[in-house]
Order: C-alpha cells, then structure tokens, then sequence
C-alpha cells in the first residue's frame, strides 16, 4: 500500500528537496507552505498535493492535515520540519523575535505533532519526525536564540518519545549539520543593535569563524532529503540520527573532550 507523509516547511530547503524525494520514491506527498499559491513545480507531481499550513495558525494546521487524509485516505508519517533562525547579540535581539523564533521552532511544532495525533491513534500507528539540528546539541555563539529552540525540541521529542511509544507511534530526531540552503544566510537573519558597539570585536571574530563553516563539509539539501528517506524508513526504535559530516565530526568532538575541555576551547577560539 502507497503511504503518505505530511511535510510542513516545504518552499524551499530540506522540506522542498525532502518532498521531491519522497514523491519520486513513489509515496503520497502533502507538501506544505504558508503560500501554496505560488508554488508551480509541486502542482505538476501527480503524487503530490499543496496545502496551506502556518505553524503559528493552529487552524491552518488542522486544515492541511484534514485535507490530506481527505485526499489520499491516510496520513502515515509527519515530518515537522518548518523552522526560522536569527543570529546575533542576545542582547540585541527584540522581544517580539524572540518570541517568533520560539512560536515557530517550537510552538508550532508541538502544535503540529498534537493535531496529527488522534489520526494516529486511531490507526493505531503512524511516525513523527522532528527537525532539530547540531545546534541542538552544540551551541554556538550568535545563535543563543536559536540553539534554545533547537534544545527545546529535543528535549520535547526525547520526552513525548516515551509516551507515544505506548501508542504505537515511532518518533525520530534528525540533527543535520550545515546544509548548502540560504537558512540562516539572508540579511534578516542577522539581528544587531548598533548601538552596542562594545560587541563589534566579538562579532566581527566570530562571523569570520562561522564563514569558515560554509565549505566542502556542507551538506545539499538533496542529500539530506535521501538520508531523511532512509531514516524514515529505519524499522529500529533508534530515536537520535545526525546527518553531514561537520555534524558528526563536532558532536562526537564535544563528547569525546568532555564540556570542561569543549568549553575552554571554545571560549579561546572566539575570544
């Protein structure tokens, strides 16, 4: 029987690439966005149906997952994959990004995983993925906002793990490192109050630092989408997997010298 999945965040990066891939593979594609009526190439998959969804409109929410199961008859797994970052100085950042980055990494993340869960019980199975990243697990400096989303959802996923595991739901968590997308790389992505100029040593270090992540390591969003397929389709109750290289060489890195050690270095290299 052909399946279906549910993607939210599906315009452009990992969610679009992850889309593709799946509806190439020959399942039932819901592919999601805040503005379906501009998508094009979607539209042009038979296989493929775009709904409206805005993790922030719990409403929206449950119309794109009512609308996939009136479709296709079933939805058997979803990937919350929608996500915004900002960097810069905490002390810079306004209380209303603050809490914007918080309503979509998160919130409307939690939102999303409980609209789909009573189709899920009542078919007594069905799978979540959740998106998180190696700032889940490493944090970097300018990203204190978004590290904090990221460590919420793996908190949260580690968490309600247990708890739909009594309901036969499987729940995976995917930390990818740096992909080759413009997250995280557009102008409105930086947020710096010019007034604290007693930060411009710091930062100017620090982005030279983080431009130097942007190389060969990176991983494409095509092949994270095909490291997504597999992991979707892993039979194991395995919870943590991490795609890309740079993620898997700074995790095992951080575990490996301990947080003391991790800690020391860190502060001497953007120092």
């Amino acid at each position: 029987m052909v399946k279906t999945i549910l993607i939210t965040g599906t315009s452009s990066g990992i969610g679009r690439a992850t889309a593709m891939y799946f509806a190439k593979k020959g399942w039932n594609v819901v592919a999601t966005m805040r503005t379906p009526e501009r998508e094009t190439e979607f539209t042009q998959v038979p296989n493929i149906i775009v709904t409206k969804l805005d993790v922030e409109n719990m409403g929206s929410i449950k119309e794109s997952i009512a609308e996939g199961i009136e479709h296709f008859g079933k939805i058997d797994v979803l990937i919350n994959n929608a996500g915004i970052t900002s960097m810069g100085i905490f002390e810079g950042l306004t209380d209303e990004l603050i809490q914007k980055v918080f309503k979509v990494n998160v919130f409307g993340l939690m939102n999303t995983t409980k609209a789909i869960l009573p189709h899920f019980r009542d078919n007594k199975e069905g799978m979540i993925v959740n998106i998180s990243s190696m700032g889940g697990k490493i944090p970097m400096p300018l990203m204190s906002l978004y590290n904090a989303t990221k460590f919420g959802v793996e908190g949260f996923t580690e968490s309600v793990s247990y708890e739909l595991a009594s309901q036969n739901i499987k729940v995976k968590l995917i930390e990818p490192g740096a992909v080759k997308t413009d997250f995280g790389r557009r102008p409105m992505d930086f947020h710096f109050n010019e007034s604290l100029t007693d930060y411009n040593q710091f930062m100017g270090k620090v982005r030279g630092e983080l431009g130097k992540m942007a190389g060969p390591e990176m991983t494409t969003a095509e092949t994270a989408a095909k490291a997504i397929y597999q992991i979707v389709n892993d039979p194991s109750s395995q919870l943590r997997y991490v795609i890309g290289e740079d993620a898997n060489r700074l995790i095992g890195l951080r575990d490996k010298l301990g947080d003391e050690t991790y800690f020391q270095s860190m502060r001497e290299r953007y120092s």
